[in-house]
C-alpha cells in the first residue's frame, strides 16, 4: 500500500486532531473523514502537487476520478465536504491564503449508469491473484477477497469489518452488517467458500496477532485491512489483468447486481442481497441491464 509522505501525512494529522479537539468530531466520522483524505492526497502525493499549489482544477481531477469508480451519491457528498473543511482548516490556520475547494460543488449522480465488467473481464480479475508471478505473499488473502466482493456485492465497509463469527459456510451465507447497522445475510457461493477456507488454514493463521480480534481478513500487522489498502489491491490487480475501464472494489458491486439481472433474478431478490432500504436504489441496475439488451439487439437484429 502507498504511504502518504511527510509533507502530507503532518498536515491531515493536524486537521483530524482540530476535528477531535475543536469540532467534538463523532469517532466514526473522523476516520471516514481520514480515509476520504488520505486518498485524497495520495492522488495529489502521485501527480507531485504540494498542497500549496492545489487548484480548483486539481480538486475537479479528482471527483471526476472518485465519480467513475462508482462511488454511491452520500460518499462522493462526504468526499467533498471533506476535502472543502480540510482547505477551510488551512486557510483559518494561515497556511494557505486563498480555499481552492470553496467552489467546489457535488455533481449530479442521480442518473448515472455505474461501471460494470463483463463476464470474461471478471473472471480475468478474480484470476489476477493467481496470475502472478511470482505470487505475493498474500495472493490467497486477496484471492478470497476478490471472490466474496464477487459472490456477494458488499459494500467495501462490509468486507474489512467482516469477522469469522458471521460466516456460515455449511449454510452457505454470511451475515452483514450494513449502513445503520442494518443486518442480512447474503449467499456466498461455492468459490468463495473454498478460498476464504483456504485463506483461513493456510494464511490468516501466519498473521493473527493479539489485537487481530475476529476479523476476517488481515494486512501484515495482524490488524484488519483498511479500505485504503483494498482500493490500491483492486487497481492493482486490475492493471494486472490488462483491465483499462476504471474500477475500485465498488466494481464488484454493481458487477454482481448487473449479471444476476441479465441472468434474469428478480429485482426484489437483488434488492435484498445489495441491502438496499429502497427498491428505487436497486433499479438503476434495472436500466444497465436494459442498455446490454439494446447492445444485443443493435448487433445481432438484421434491423438494428
Amino acid at each position: 500500500m502507498k504511504m502518504l509522505h511527510e509533507h502530507y501525512r503532518g498536515v491531515l494529522e493536524s486537521f483530524l486532531n482540530y476535528m477531535l479537539i475543536e469540532r467534538n468530531f463523532a469517532t466514526n466520522t473522523r476516520e471516514s473523514y481520514r480515509n476520504d483524505l488520505e486518498r485524497y492526497l495520495l492522488f495529489m502525493q502521485e501527480s507531485s502537487r504540494p498542497i500549496e499549489a492545489i487548484t480548483a482544477r486539481h480538486i475537479e481531477e479528482f471527483i471526476v476520478e472518485l465519480f467513475e469508480t462508482g462511488l454511491e451519491a452520500s460518499s462522493m457528498a462526504r468526499n467533498i465536504s471533506a476535502i472543502r473543511s480540510f482547505h477551510k482548516f488551512l486557510v483559518t490556520e494561515r497556511s494557505l491564503k486563498t480555499n481552492p475547494a470553496e467552489n467546489i460543488h457535488q455533481p449530479k449522480q442521480a442518473r448515472y449508469l455505474p461501471t460494470v465488467l463483463t463476464v470474461e473481464e471478471t473472471l480475468r480479475l478474480l484470476e489476477a491473484p493467481l496470475a502472478m508471478t511470482p505470487r505475493g505473499k498474500y495472493f490467497l488473502r486477496d484471492k478470497a477477497m476478490l471472490e466474496l466482493l464477487y459472490a456477494t456485492g458488499v459494500r467495501v465497509s462490509e468486507l474489512v469489518n467482516l469477522q469469522q463469527q458471521n460466516l456460515y459456510m455449511e449454510a452457505g451465507f454470511i451475515r452483514v452488517f450494513g449502513k445503520g447497522s442494518k443486518e442480512r445475510l447474503v449467499p456466498i457461493g461455492s468459490s468463495a467458500t473454498q478460498w476464504i477456507n483456504q485463506y483461513q488454514s493456510d494464511l490468516r493463521m501466519a498473521l493473527v496477532q493479539r489485537n487481530s480480534n475476529d476479523y476476517l481478513f488481515l494486512n501484515s500487522r495482524g490488524i484488519k485491512l483498511s479500505r485504503m489498502a483494498l482500493f490500491t489491491m483492486v487497481k492493482q490487480y486490475a492493471l494486472q489483468a490488462g483491465i483499462e475501464k476504471s474500477i475500485s472494489p465498488h466494481t464488484f458491486r454493481h458487477t454482481f447486481a448487473t449479471h444476476l439481472l441479465e441472468g434474469g433474478a428478480d429485482l426484489r431478490a437483488v434488492q435484498e442481497m445489495l441491502g438496499h432500504s429502497s427498491i428505487v436504489t436497486t433499479q438503476i441496475y434495472t436500466h444497465i441491464d436494459r442498455s446490454f439488451v439494446k447492445e444485443v439487439h443493435r448487433t445481432f437484429h438484421p434491423r438494428g
